[in-house]
C-alpha cells in the first residue's frame, strides 16, 4: 500500500509577521503533540509585500515563546501562484485576506481557500492584534481555530 503523502497547509494573513506564523506554529505544535508531524507540512505567507524577509513581530514571538514555542529562523514571504498549486489547503486569517488570496491566485476553482475560524463553532476573522495590541485574544483564535482544524482534518481521513 502506497504511503499517505502530506497534507501541506499554508496559513496565511497580510504581513507574516504575527497572526499566519502564530497560527503555524501552533499548527505544527499541535500536529507534533499529536505524533501527526510526518502526516503534514506547514507554513506561512502574507499577502502583501510590506515585511517580506522580516522575522516575526516581537509580541507574536513572545506569545509563542510563552506557550513554549519557538519560530526561530521564520522569515515573512509573499504568497505566490504557485503556493495555491502546492498547498493543499490555504488559510486566510481574515475576510480581506481570502480575497486577496484569490486575487493572487485568480479564484478558488479548487476551493482550497478558507477562514480558519471557520472549523470552529463561531466562524469568524482571528483577531488582528497588529491594530489592537491584543495578542492574548489572536493566540486564543489561533489556538482554537488550529486544534478544530486538526480535528476536522483527521475526522475527514486526510491526514
Amino acid at each position: 500500500m502506497a504511503e499517505k503523502q502530506r497534507y501541506k497547509i499554508l496559513f496565511v494573513c497580510h504581513g507574516n509577521i504575527c497572526r499566519s506564523p502564530m497560527a503555524e506554529f501552533i499548527m505544527k505544535k499541535l500536529v507534533a503533540d499529536a505524533g501527526l508531524s510526518h502526516q503534514f507540512e506547514i507554513a506561512s505567507a502574507a499577502t502583501s509585500t510590506e515585511e517580506i524577509g522580516n522575522p516575526v513581530y516581537p509580541p507574536a514571538r513572545r506569545k509563542l515563546a510563552e506557550h513554549g514555542i519557538s519560530c526561530e529562523g521564520k522569515r515573512a514571504r509573499q504568497m505566490t501562484d504557485q503556493d495555491y498549486e502546492y498547498y493543499d489547503l490555504l488559510v486566510g486569517m481574515d475576510e480581506w485576506n481570502v480575497r486577496n488570496m484569490e486575487r493572487i491566485h485568480g479564484g478558488d476553482m479548487a476551493r482550497k481557500i478558507h477562514r480558519l475560524l471557520e472549523y470552529t463553532d463561531s466562524p469568524r476573522d482571528v483577531a488582528d492584534p497588529w491594530y489592537t495590541d491584543d495578542f492574548d485574544t489572536t493566540w486564543h483564535d489561533c489556538m482554537k481555530g488550529c486544534q478544530a482544524l486538526l480535528d476536522y482534518l483527521i475526522s475527514e481521513n486526510k491526514v
